[in-house]
């Protein structure tokens, strides 16, 4: 990231809460989505009295979201997320820059308080309780005293000030002018106007509007290291518990069937490679067009829209995957073709039957997870999961192991529990919140099909092959018989496992260093940047470390084979050691997003897998007979070409360009 001269460039908006950081498909969308969506509005307006119905309902969220535009944006939601399958991805399609900036009170809220306290920590504006400060400091301990220096959010140059200087250093303010907020809420008056309570004819919007506008003018704005941690670890929280519970409905069929046996553990891994490369991958990636058809209806008022676009997906999904149950039905005839064990295709076969009964149920969830989404209700997914993750959990011990089901009692529960999702969520968007963008059944869900799909397809074709790239190495390790299957089975559920950390982390940071390139930040952006990095490479060194010093335990959570033990704890070191590199990428990857570029990402990625990572895995696999740890140190080496080529490009791109052109986009918008 090369340092270059100058001051953050201003955009041309009043302040951060006019602007959208890389929306070039939020409000002006790209050309596909807008015909989408005037096509749609063309035949809304020529339907019958019920329609007209919902263009009223339109025209009232259409004023609503014209009222919400100039509201605050330094808080965003992070979107784009493919989860809870085999391995999340990141494709080049589906990203945060495809999210409206509509939001919602709440998020008004703490993107309220995000700006302001950035202000306070530039010395902008006053803190909230600038005149206790000095009492503070005087009788607090040396510990305390060190404690905020190292881990204390404020600026260095605020630190150095003592509390005189401090306050000295603002315009002075009559003291009716300032009132002392509650940490919850900063939506009440901070610089008041002509002594009133209400702030006089000015509100805080304004005073806070005018504040920033002049401290990004001037080059005053700073954050630093402390305050980025901070806010990146709050932002992938969240994300992380939603991705673990989602995830653990699969390893549950993985504990389950590694209980049971080892060509039982090698049969699910079998099934659910089949699973991701025929349904899971290709589906997902259809659905991601949701992340921008959803959200272009939803942030320009036509809330009724919202509901249109997910009946539509959902009808095609939905008749895709007849196909899709014709080849699960037959899976069995046709694994053998490929797997060398006729008794491992034949049990991945079953499994596959029973799964049949999941995929409705799956497409359905896909499909209304963007629908929340897109109000912004990512706290609906976690919910439902809350519920589902322990049900299934209950289910598989249930089936498998009290009523003695065996090996078909996993993908029952497993089935069971994917049912339970559009269940749960049907319940929360009718009962909770989401409901107000569902227009009812309407027959224009069997039109349009087109531009959906032409937007749809690219989504697709980046996930499945980011998806084959690794499940092809299940495919390959059936050759080494069962007992290596059963292995590869245990280290690609793990190994996902743990991703669910990088992860999360790389979308909170791809949507801090998108607000504040949005912003002209650069300096900030570059700071969350290194942050990032320092964040993900930890994860990484705990990860290996982990995999390293337990690599003969954490097999004895899945399998008591002594066989599958061995391999295991001879690949882990290695596999902990391609952990760094993973996690390495995914840091990669928030600087790319953020900044703009995420389609180097998906192209570096697609190098990386196919170019370097498969050849070297077949070559050191099967012709150096290294087998499993064959298969996986490809896997290390691509990576450590990917997160190289990243890297390169993030550091080599010019940040401030990549502002002008968050500012040009923004100023289209």
């Amino acid at each position: 990231m090369p340092e270059e001269q100058g001051r953050p460039i201003p955009p041309k908006a009043t302040s951060i809460r006019d602007t959208v950081p890389h929306a070039s498909s939020s409000w002006t969308g790209t050309p596909r989505v807008e015909e989408l969506l005037a096509r749609d509005l063309a035949t809304c307006s020529s339907s019958s009295d019920d329609d007209n119905d919902d263009d009223d309902h339109g025209n009232d969220s259409r004023s609503e979201a014209s009222i919400d535009r100039p509201h605050p944006i330094m808080y965003r939601r992070p979107s784009g997320v493919a989860y809870g399958t085999s391995r999340p991805v990141m494709s080049s399609v589906a990203s945060p820059d495809e999210e409206a900036p509509f939001l919602t009170p709440i998020e008004r809220k703490r993107s309220r308080s995000a700006e302001c306290s950035l202000l306070r920590d530039s010395q902008v504006i006053p803190p909230k309780h600038h005149r206790h400060l000095r009492s503070e400091e005087s009788s607090s301990s040396w510990l305390a005293r060190v404690s905020r220096r190292l881990f204390g959010s404020r600026t260095r140059e605020q630190q150095h000030h003592g509390d005189e200087e401090e306050d000295a250093s603002f315009p002075p303010q009559p003291p009716p002018q300032i009132t002392v907020q509650s940490p919850d809420d900063e939506s009440t008056p901070l610089l008041g106007g002509n002594g009133s309570p209400e702030g006089g004819g000015r509100d805080d919007n304004g005073d806070i509007d005018d504040q920033w506008q002049a401290a990004l003018a001037s080059g005053t704005l700073r954050t630093t290291w402390q305050r980025e941690t901070k806010t990146i670890v709050s932002y992938a929280l969240p994300l992380v518990v939603t991705f673990l519970l989602q995830y653990s409905i699969n390893v549950a069929s993985v504990f389950a069937a590694g209980r049971i046996g080892t060509l039982e553990l090698g049969a699910v891994s079998l099934a659910t490679m089949s699973a991701a490369i025929t349904c899971y991958a290709p589906f997902q990636g259809l659905a991601t067009s949701l992340d921008t058809l959803c959200a272009q209806a939803y942030g320009s008022g036509h809330r009724h829209l919202v509901g249109l676009q997910l009946q539509r997906m959902t009808c095609f999904l939905l008749l895709c995957f007849l196909p899709v149950a014709v080849l699960w039905y037959h899976a069995e005839p046709v694994l053998n073709l490929i797997i060398p064990e006729p008794e491992t295709a034949r049990l991945a076969g079953r499994y596959l039957r029973v799964l049949i009964f999941s995929g409705p149920a799956f497409l359905c969830f896909e499909a209304g997870k963007r629908f929340v989404q897109a109000q912004g209700l990512f706290r609906a997914t976690t919910c439902v999961l809350l519920v589902a993750a322990p049900f299934n959990v209950f289910a598989t011990w249930l089936f498998v192991f009290r009523l003695d089901y065996g090996f078909i009692g996993a993908p029952v529960a497993s089935a069971l529990s994917q049912n339970l999702l559009p269940v749960l969520l049907f319940l929360y968007v009718r009962f909770v919140d989401g409901r107000q963008c569902w227009g009812g059944f309407s027959r224009r869900a069997f039109s349009n099909w087109g531009v959906m799909l032409r937007l749809a397809l690219p989504g697709m074709v980046m996930l499945q092959a980011e998806y084959m790239a690794f499940e092809v190495l299940t495919l390959a390790s059936s050759r080494f018989g069962p007992t290596y299957l059963a292995a590869q089975s245990v280290v690609a559920t793990i190994a996902s496992v743990t991703y669910q950390f990088p992860f999360p982390v790389s979308i909170a940071a791809s949507t801090r260093i998108a607000n504040l390139i949005g912003a002209g930040l650069v300096d900030a952006a570059r700071t969350t940047g290194r942050v990032t990095i320092v964040v993900v490479a930890v994860v990484g060194l705990i990860n290996m470390t982990l995999y390293s010093t337990l690599r003969y335990h954490i097999p004895l959570l899945f399998t008591r084979d002594p066989a599958v033990v061995a391999i295991l704890a001879d690949t882990l070191p290695l596999i902990g050691l391609m952990q760094v590199f993973d996690a390495l990428c995914a840091g990669a990857h928030a600087l790319l997003r953020g900044i703009g570029r995420p389609a180097v990402g998906g192209y570096a990625n697609l190098f990386g897998y196919y170019g370097v990572a498969l050849p070297i895995s077949f070559g050191t696999a099967f012709g150096l007979g290294w087998k499993l740890e064959g298969l996986w140190f490809g896997v290390t080496i691509g990576l450590a070409v990917v997160a190289t080529v990243e890297y390169t490009f993030a550091y080599l791109t010019n940040w401030h360009d990549a502002a002008r052109d968050a500012e040009s986009r923004n100023a289209a918008g």
